[in-house]
């Protein structure tokens, strides 16, 4: 009988959804949008984002449009595993702020039955790929790219161009410091970028 119910019992299955595109392209209420079905599902569920992003808010993961959602700060991808209990759904915001660990622990953790939602940037302001997240999206099972609107002409943008003289690669801000903008317009604006 012990056996006969451990093989009709269903094991969970995890796995790795990324949420990505440029900036002001609505990744992180996509995220939270999915986390918050989660919860209405009362599914045991925890948000993690990298301490460096204080931008709305020293804890909450808040978008751009003032939704926000209780996380856990956290310095490198290595604190995730140690910070989870019995969780079923694991979000990441800001992914592409996080090492080249995340990578495996989002393996890991979806390899335990986890459902693991990631949110990033999946391109610089030189319009390279950022951080983990490109690995990430060769590993996920699912993958949405969400885009912004460009504000030069109106398409849609997959680009977020810096428009400061800083060069560091980390930078964090906002539309004082970044605009959304297509392929063409954002070839137009950067040709002096080697990409």
């Amino acid at each position: 009988m012990f056996l006969e119910n451990t093989i009709n019992s269903k094991k969970r299955k995890g796995w790795i959804e990324v949420i990505c595109g440029s900036m002001f392209s609505g990744k992180t209420e996509e995220l939270i949008r999915r986390l918050k079905r989660a919860k209405i599902a009362k599914q045991k569920v925890e948000i993690f984002k990298p301490s460096i992003d204080t931008r709305y808010d020293e804890i909450a993961v808040v978008s751009h449009d003032d939704n926000q959602i209780r996380s856990t700060p956290v310095p490198a991808s290595a604190n995730i595993p140690l910070l989870i209990n019995d969780e079923e759904v694991i979000g990441i915001d800001e992914a592409q702020f996080f090492d080249m660990e995340l990578v495996g622990v989002c393996n890991r953790l979806a390899n335990q039955g986890i459902r693991v939602i990631v949110a990033g940037l999946d391109m610089d302001y030189k319009g390279k790929p950022f951080g983990p997240i490109p690995a990430l999206l060769a590993t996920a099972e699912y993958v949405t790219k969400v885009h912004a609107i460009c504000v030069d002409c109106g398409n849609l943008a997959n680009h977020s161009h810096r428009i400061t003289d800083n060069e560091k690669l980390v930078m964090l801000g906002e539309t004082d410091s970044y605009e959304p903008l297509c392929r063409n317009c954002f070839v137009e604006k950067t040709s002096n970028y080697k990409l």
